[in-house]
């Protein structure tokens, strides 16, 4: 299905939201990112490498802040990276900054299943 060169994560906009994130039946790791944000793209890779290895139990999405302020005003997202665990629609998890694959993992497994 996938190529080397796809992206396993799901690009976010106002558009698509509620459908990639409110009303998934997995969870939905979300990245609040930036282009102009280091960190950000430090944990870019670590993002693409959750993605891949957790297909089908829960979803990694990224919103560019820069191009979708509503929703980073939405979710009072003040500083990037922020990441947000959402399930059943809600958010149910808040890590702010360029945390750890472990971090991030951990979180996430609590919230499968």
């Amino acid at each position: 299905m996938s190529t080397t060169s796809e992206h396993k994560y799901v690009t976010i906009d106002s558009g698509n939201f509620d459908s990639e994130v409110l009303k998934s039946n997995v969870p939905v790791l979300v990245d609040f990112w930036a282009t102009w944000c280091g960190p950000c793209r430090m944990i870019g890779p670590i993002l693409e490498e959750i993605a891949s290895e957790y297909s089908g139990k829960a979803k990694v999405a990224k919103v560019d802040v820069d191009q979708n302020q509503g929703l980073a005003e939405q979710f009072q997202v003040r500083s990037v990276p922020t990441l947000l665990i959402f399930k059943n629609g809600a958010v149910v998890e808040q890590l702010v900054g360029a945390v750890s694959k472990k971090v991030l993992t951990t979180r996430l497994d609590t919230h499968l299943g």
